[in-house]
């Protein structure tokens, strides 16, 4: 008997419970950088000249930052003097609208209630993915491996990976997409019956950042397809996959608007 199959029968049942109740594997994981504008200096910079992805940018007296840029490096926690930037657990950035990725006042709006609608009549409990890596470095995918691994044990809430866009109810994008992906990306998009959705994965799926400047780099999703749900991090964890899956199937709130996560 393999040494993991008999560790495996010792310790017994080994999948979490989350997100109904029990950890959720995350626990003293780095998160999105939390903005402290009242400590900011108006004269200051230095966070948007350390990030390597121009997600910050001073504007007049404001600071701009768009988490959809964000790679997580924490440069910017670094280099601040005044603490106004600051390490957080904040990992469940999943957003129904890219705007809300960005550090603004949130703006209402009826694409979630008509995506809650649609998705209720249609895929009920049960959602299939077909996965496209649109040019990742692979991080990302190693993250959604994990999702059917023991602990997350993704297959326990009614949510599949297909190898078919015929049988495909949602379409996970990882990557910029690349010149060379963007033509199977779109056909792999045709293939798919309605409704179909979109999920982005990953800052690179989102916005482009940081492959954007290079040669054969591309820009993300936006403009591309209709994305439903955009999910940054570089990359983010499968306890946020889980809870951007769920946010697409109305089974969890939005934790972020207007750029703020809500604890």
């Amino acid at each position: 008997m393999p040494f993991w199959t008999w560790a495996g029968i010792k310790a017994g049942r080994a999948s979490t419970q989350w997100p109904a109740r029990g950890p959720d594997g995350q626990e003293g994981v780095l998160g999105m950088p939390r903005w402290q504008p009242e400590a900011c200096q108006n004269d200051c910079q230095r966070c948007a000249e350390s990030c390597p992805t121009q997600a910050i940018q001073r504007r007049g007296e404001n600071i701009v930052i768009d988490y959809a840029r964000c790679i997580v490096c924490q440069s910017c926690v670094e280099s601040c003097p005044e603490g106004a930037l600051q390490s957080s657990g904040d990992w469940a950035f999943a957003v129904r609208r890219r705007e809300d990725l960005q550090w603004q006042a949130a703006v209402e709006s009826e694409d979630g209630r008509m995506l809650q609608q649609k998705i209720a009549q249609s895929l009920r409990r049960s959602l299939h993915i077909k996965h496209v890596d649109a040019g990742s470095c692979n991080g990302c995918e190693s993250e959604i491996a994990a999702l059917d691994n023991p602990f997350y044990n993704l297959h326990r809430l009614g949510i599949f990976f297909t190898p078919s866009p015929r049988f495909a109810d949602l379409l996970l994008v990882t990557g910029p997409v690349t010149t060379t992906m963007r033509d199977p990306l779109l056909a792999t998009w045709e293939a798919m019956p309605e409704p179909r959705l979109v999920l982005a994965v990953g800052t690179c799926a989102v916005s482009g950042a940081p492959m954007d400047a290079g040669y054969a780099g591309g820009t993300g999703l936006d403009g591309l397809l209709p994305v439903d749900v955009w999910l940054p991090g570089c990359p983010p964890n499968p306890a946020a996959l889980i809870h951007a899956l769920l946010l697409l199937l109305a089974r969890q709130p939005q934790r972020v608007q207007g750029g703020r996560y809500v604890d």
